[in-house]
């Protein structure tokens, strides 16, 4: 049984593969571990997948990784120390998950929904070192993290997904856009995809990401 930082619940690789990947995933504002483990049964069993709690609690069965506002002109705050404690917690955990189990990082994928996928890739810009790609539906880059990114060298190797609907009224697509944007000058390859839904993964959505997963998981890397 592991033994990790934050809550989470499990469904574990194939006992008959030979080498198995780690798929960590993280939820929205107001949801909880159970949401994107609902996702489990579509995901190869190739990937042990783990699905985690945030810290924050807004009420019952409803959790979050930071707390935050938004201005009347549209900007957002945040609160930095929630989101530097969660950002923390969310490392220590995948790093002892991918040790407890044996998965070396290069098999390791960190990915969220929502404010999950913005804290997925901030994961990946300031620790790098413990994946090998990250998944990000309908998130986007938190500016706040920015100043903690890890050297752009430190990000060969990895991979990024990055969708959004673009019917989205929560999160606008242009934060997806944005995300692209700022990977442009990374050595990062980011493959981006629109599909005609708001703030929701669609099965069209699900299945494209869980074809790029399945490839990701049958082709080699290396760091």
């Amino acid at each position: 049984m592991l033994e990790l930082p934050l809550t989470f619940v499990q469904r574990p690789a194939a006992s008959t593969t030979p080498r198995p990947w780690l798929l960590v995933l993280m939820h929205g504002v107001g949801s909880n571990e159970q949401d994107l483990f609902a996702l489990s049964p579509q995901i190869s069993e190739r990937f042990y997948v783990l699905c985690l709690r945030a810290p924050h609690r807004m009420g019952p069965g409803s959790f979050a990784w930071f707390d935050f506002s938004i201005e009347p002109g549209g900007a957002r705050s945040i609160n930095e120390s929630q989101e530097a404690a969660s950002r923390t917690l969310v490392a220590q955990t995948v790093e002892s998950a991918a040790q407890q189990l044996g998965i070396p990082p290069e098999r390791v994928v960190v990915g969220g929904f929502s404010q999950g996928g913005a804290m997925a890739l901030s994961m990946l810009l300031t620790r790098p070192e413990l994946m090998g790609a990250a998944v990000v539906w309908h998130g986007r880059l938190v500016p706040q993290v920015l100043p903690h990114a890890a050297a752009a060298d430190a990000l060969h190797g990895r991979k990024l997904w990055v969708s959004h609907g673009t019917h989205d009224d929560v999160i606008p697509v242009a934060s997806a856009q944005a995300i692209c944007h700022h990977f442009e000058t990374l050595p990062v390859p980011v493959t981006y995809r629109e599909f005609p839904s708001a703030h929701e993964i669609r099965p069209s959505e699900l299945a494209a990401t869980v074809a790029w997963l399945e490839a990701l998981s049958t082709t080699p890397t290396a760091f």
